[in-house]
C-alpha cells in the first residue's frame, strides 16, 4: 500500500451557513491529495497527458462522519491499495488536528487514451513507480 499525507486549512469562504466546510469542497481535497500522492511517486498528471493518457474520475463514494469547520487544519490521507490496470482506486481519510476522522472516500479513475477516448491499461512506467509499494 502507498500512503501520502497532505495538509489543508479550511478558509472562511469555503464554509456554508452552518459553519461547516461545504460538502462539494471535499472532491477538491481528494484531487489535491491524489495529485500530490502521485507526484510523490514520480507520476505527474502533466506527464501522463503529454504521453497521451488521461485519468478522469469514474466513480466517487464519500461518507461524512463529522464536519470540518472554518480554520480547521485538515490532513488528507491518500492511499493506493492495489495495483491499477484500467482503473485506479484511491482511498481517502480526512482528519482534523485532533486526529478525529471526519470523512472517508473512495475514488475510482480510469486510464483513457487521449487520441481515441477509449479505456487503456495503466502505462508500464506508472506500474513501475508503484511496484515497490504494491504487489
Amino acid at each position: 500500500m502507498f500512503e501520502h499525507r497532505s495538509t489543508f486549512r479550511v478558509r472562511y469562504g469555503e464554509t456554508d451557513r452552518m459553519g461547516y466546510m461545504y460538502h462539494g469542497r471535499y472532491a477538491e481535497l481528494f484531487e489535491v491529495g491524489r495529485v500530490e500522492a502521485l507526484r510523490a511517486l514520480g507520476i505527474r498528471y502533466l506527464e501522463l497527458e503529454e504521453r497521451g493518457v488521461l485519468l478522469p474520475v469514474r466513480e466517487m463514494h464519500i461518507v461524512y462522519h463529522a464536519p470540518a469547520r472554518y480554520d480547521d487544519a485538515l490532513t488528507v490521507i491518500t492511499r493506493v491499495v492495489s495495483m491499477p490496470n484500467v482503473r485506479m482506486l484511491f482511498t481517502y481519510e480526512v482528519r482534523n488536528e485532533r486526529e478525529d476522522l471526519l470523512t472517508e472516500a473512495e475514488v475510482t479513475l480510469v486510464f483513457i487514451q487521449a487520441a481515441t477516448g477509449k479505456p487503456c491499461r495503466a502505462p508500464a512506467w506508472v506500474i513501475e513507480k508503484l511496484g515497490p509499494y504494491l504487489r
